[in-house]
């Protein structure tokens, strides 16, 4: 049993549901990241999703691409982010997940880069850009290094590939809540819960939400029924705010603290069931 399905074992048991920040490994400084982890951890953080800066990235909005060029301008290549990993492990036994795109891995060489991170002490990867049905090259590798390689579903996802994707998904699920980048949003979509519901009839993994959640009260409407909330940018721009200070690691943990007390308080009472559309 490695981190992430522990984590995610252990917060079942509890009837508790995990908050997964993304913050940008770099941003701003690759010393930073590692206090910002352990902060996150020490106000109620569960996983951490550390993203990879990328030249392109296609799946992001303006906060988090504005992040990934802060994390590229102060050099956090993929060497120095396992090697950020291997520091963290000696201080913290928290979930870590390489969240990025697959131009830098394939580089690196993907058994390599498998290799390498497993040694460093990551449990997952997530790559927004590498369709599941192609994602062959990369799971052989991670699967032989205990290595979660995690697959994205959208609202735009056909049931039959859904049910597909499924099947091949390790440590978590993870679903985007809009068809669109990430960023952060006044509301969450009215028709977010019955598709989570209906992806509970496809598997037992569990279910994580992120792209869009920005609040603590949209954090524990999503807890109610999922998993896991993702929360990215709103981090992000608590870090713009105050760069490499004292000041960013309070605000980033204040709002971590907010958002887990909010989302125990939402599954008190155990997440709901909602009716599943026909179309999942």
């Amino acid at each position: 049993m490695n981190r992430i399905e522990k984590t995610f074992a252990q917060l079942r048991r509890r009837r508790e549901p995990a908050l997964v920040p993304f913050i940008v490994a770099g941003d701003p400084t690759l010393e930073q990241t590692e206090s910002l982890v352990l902060e996150l951890e020490a106000r109620g953080a569960d996983l951490v999703e550390l993203g990879v800066p990328f030249s392109d990235p296609a799946a992001d909005g303006p906060a988090n691409q504005r992040a990934l060029e802060r994390g590229l301008r102060a050099g956090a290549s993929v060497d120095k982010i396992l090697a950020l990993v291997a520091r963290l492990r000696s201080r913290s036994q928290i979930a870590l997940v390489l969240f990025g795109y697959f131009n830098p891995v394939l580089r690196y060489g993907c058994a390599r880069f498998c290799a390498d991170a497993g040694r460093a002490g990551v449990d997952g990867l997530l790559i927004v850009d590498l369709p599941p049905e192609e994602a062959g090259e990369l799971r052989r590798p991670a699967r032989a290094c205990g290595l979660d390689l995690i697959h994205l579903l959208a609202p735009t996802t056909p049931a039959a590939r859904a049910a597909r994707i499924v099947r091949m998904a390790r440590g978590f699920l993870y679903y985007v809540s809009v068809a669109g980048v990430t960023g952060v949003r006044d509301k969450l979509p009215s028709e977010l819960e019955p598709r989570v519901a209906a992806l509970r009839r496809l598997t037992d993994l569990p279910i994580g939400v992120g792209f869009g959640i920005s609040t603590p009260a949209q954090a524990a409407a999503v807890a109610s029924f999922a998993d896991a909330a993702v929360v990215g940018s709103a981090f992000s721009l608590l870090i713009e705010r105050h760069g490499a200070s004292a000041e960013a690691l309070e605000a980033v943990g204040a709002l971590a603290g907010q958002m887990k007390a909010a989302m125990r308080q939402a599954r008190a009472g155990g997440p709901r069931q909602a009716q599943p559309p026909d179309d999942l």
